[in-house]
């Protein structure tokens, strides 16, 4: 049915970024119950608004236009004639197509145009493209509806007449963030993958500005873990005795470097009289965290519940679009003018939160904000609406990590007690020190900040002598260092300035797509250490973080400059041809370490697989990870089976795989760590192992390691 057909000319045409949000946009600001048609199969809702005015409100389904090259052959390059195209030309798009026709459709009818799409660069990019391209040209005319949440209340704010505005400088950095984006990508890729091709190891090789910095960081760790010499040190603790009362110290002096430093601090101080030489009791306060931004909320929600950032991401996404949390993708730590005290008791009133409430009540009526700020969005906060139906497991840890940590906010300082005690032995010293909670205070609320039970110390003064019962002396190893998880490369791309808040994510999940990196402990596969390598050795600055920052820095300016778009676009394009003549004059060498690495990991360029070590059985071939393409199960197989190696093993279907550094002792055949969620498993993949038992359950932890 034609929009004529149903609705008068002169209307104004609301465009939004996702169905769920047109649908509450559109119940906001109607003065009655909205009524949906379709055009072209596509849901569209029309309504009158308080003031008399007539609306349609459509909606995309994120990007509608995307960018290409006029050159259609994929294996020219450079090119720098970049044109936005619909997406509905693209293989497999047609709901693209679906929606353009019906905007196209819509925009006949319509005397106004309002962008509703989410406020940042990535929406205002998807509403300007809408406005340009399907509604013909009013990308200039049209307003915006800033907001952000989904609540009546704002929404019909932002549509307010004083409120609409224009924000010309977000859509032109976020057109160029893509335009620039592109040009690296598809260049470099297609100059990398020219130089493979030639050797008759084809695949296709990718890299992109930000990942390549990214995958530069987890490659850089590697060789730390593979370069790390395990050194020993030792340790002596003392046990001592008070009267009737006992405690532990650690012995404080020079670092114990040799088993005998160790064995002369036993020799001289055990069965002694020691004495207290210093001892302080003091209180300190803890004050509330400030409320979320997205890379606050990702590191939590990994910290507390082991989800990778993507996951917290759309989890979030889909609590933004069903009102229950302003919008997640901000930097910001600062909460929008709000009454704080009916937003309290609105959460009040969601099932199981009322207590917590009121404990949050007993703090502060103002909440503990952050440094970090967003032009765009205030830090992530619920808006005090139920849910309408159950939540899915993710969504709903999300939205009471959330609330928690607002509520934490108007929490009061928890008050903690830190009592230290030195005593000294001869020429030794022996140092503890023991905190305990006076009042816990806002994390009687925020999730799953529980201080650890400290040992009890007796109440000793200087002068005071204690015996030393026993001092024990203890061999350990330094610390291999950690690899990344998803969060902490997250953090690290965060804290050197590389990708957006929106966008960090996704790049770690795009190098894991592509078999550069895998694990949950992010490990290089060995493509992907051979392509920085070769980054490394011929063209350096593409894995630079100084590159990457330089180019953020400059679209960040273009927000306020959209001037400055094109001359940046000029310059970046000299910078990116001299790093492709750098490819091409090294192409022979690039090829060869790709080949190779491509060879050991695909077994000839197809699809990236584990390779587990040399094959115990032929000592020729090495074990992979293969999967059966008539099954579709995974299992242990030798790359030399085409020459008649038989050797296999099977393997757990489901979970993630990681190689152990050596093999099993007893058989030689590989060991791998097999994870599923929190739960790990170590084991040898030879069924006929000689020590019968193969499995070795991993000590199954709570919490995510740190600094990983």
């Amino acid at each position: 049915m034609g929009l004529q057909n149903v609705t008068p000319r002169g209307y104004t045409l609301v465009v939004c970024e996702k169905h769920d949000a047109a649908k509450r946009i559109a119940e906001a600001i109607s003065s009655g119950a909205p009524s949906s048609f379709k055009v072209g199969g596509v849901t569209t809702f029309r309504l009158r608004g308080s003031e008399g005015d007539e609306y349609v409100v459509c909606a995309a389904m994120g990007h509608l236009y995307g960018i290409a090259d006029t050159v259609k052959n994929r294996r020219v390059y450079p090119v720098a004639d970049l044109e936005w195209f619909p997406l509905d030309s693209a293989k497999g798009s047609r709901q693209a197509a679906h929606r353009i026709s019906a905007i196209k459709s819509l925009a006949k009818g319509a005397g106004a145009f309002v962008n509703a799409c989410d406020f940042d660069t990535e929406g205002e990019t998807i509403g300007y493209n809408i406005l340009r391209y399907a509604c013909g040209g009013k990308e200039g005319a049209a307003l915006r509806a800033k907001f952000s949440s989904l609540v009546k209340e704002e929404i019909v704010g932002a549509f307010r007449k004083d409120r609409l505005d224009q924000v010309p400088g977000l859509a032109i950095a976020g057109r160029t963030r893509h335009a620039v984006d592109f040009l690296w990508g598809v260049n470099l890729s297609r100059a990398l993958t020219e130089s493979v091709r030639p050797s008759g190891g084809f695949r296709v090789v990718s890299i992109g500005r930000v990942q390549g910095p990214t995958l530069g960081f987890v490659v850089e760790r590697e060789e730390e873990v593979r370069t790390f010499v395990p050194t020993p040190y030792w340790t002596a603790r003392g046990r001592f005795r008070s009267g009737e009362s006992t405690f532990e110290a650690d012995y404080s002096g020079a670092e114990l470097v040799r088993r005998r430093d160790a064995e002369d601090v036993k020799a001289s101080c055990e069965g002694r009289q020691g004495e207290v030489t210093r001892s302080s009791l003091s209180t300190f306060t803890r004050p509330p965290p400030p409320p979320m931004n997205l890379s606050d909320l990702q590191k939590e929600a990994y910290r507390a519940f082991g989800f990778t950032p993507s996951r917290t991401l759309q989890a979030a996404e889909r609590l933004y679009l069903g009102a229950l949390i302003s919008y997640p993708r901000t930097s910001s730590q600062k909460l929008p003018k709000l009454d704080f005290q009916a937003l309290l008791s609105r959460i009040a009133s969601i099932p199981g939160y009322s207590a917590l409430v009121q404990e949050a009540r007993s703090g502060s009526v103002r909440p503990t904000e952050g440094r970090e700020s967003d032009p765009a969005h205030p830090a992530i906060y619920p808006t005090g609406e139920a849910p309408r139906g159950p939540l899915r497991h993710d969504e709903k840890m999300v939205f009471d990590l959330v609330v928690r940590r607002f509520l934490a906010c108007f929490g009061r300082d928890s008050v903690h007690e830190a009592r230290s005690i030195v005593v000294t032995v001869g020429r030794h010293q022996f140092t503890v020190e023991a905190t305990r909670m006076l009042a816990p205070g806002w994390t009687s609320v925020a999730w799953g900040r529980k201080e650890a039970q400290a040992q009890s110390l007796p109440d000793l003064h200087e002068g005071d002598m204690v015996e030393a019962e026993r001092v024990a002396v203890e061999e350990h190893q330094r610390s291999r260092p950690v690899r990344y998880s998803q969060a902490s490369l997250l953090e690290r791309m965060e804290r050197e300035g590389i990708g957006t808040k929106a966008t960090r994510a996704g790049i770690i999940s795009t190098l894991l797509a592509r078999g550069y990196i895998s694990g949950d402990s992010l490990t290089p596969t060995d493509l992907g250490i051979a392509l920085i390598e070769a980054m490394r050795s011929y063209c350096p600055q593409i894995i630079t973080t100084e590159l990457t920052r330089e180019v953020e820095a400059r679209l960040e300016l273009i927000q306020t400059s959209p001037d400055s778009a094109a001359g940046f676009y000029e310059s970046t394009l000299t910078t990116m041809l001299k790093q492709l003549g750098e490819v091409r004059s090294h192409s022979v060498e690039i090829a060869s370490r790709m080949v190779t690495a491509a060879a050991r990991g695909s077994g000839g360029g197809g699809p990236h697989r584990l390779v587990l070590g040399r094959c115990p059985v032929c000592k020729e071939g090495e074990l992979w990870v293969v999967r059966s393409q008539k099954s579709g199960k995974r299992f242990v197989g030798c790359s030399n089976y085409p020459k008649g190696c038989r050797a296999s093993a099977p393997l757990p279907q489901k979970g993630g795989l990681t190689r152990a550094a050596k093999p099993c002792s007893a058989c030689g055949w590989p060991i791998v760590y097999a994870r599923f969620g929190r739960r790990g498993w170590r084991l040898c993949v030879n069924d006929k192992c000689p020590r019968k038992v193969n499995v070795y359950r991993m000590q199954e932890t709570r919490k995510p390691t740190r600094g990983g």
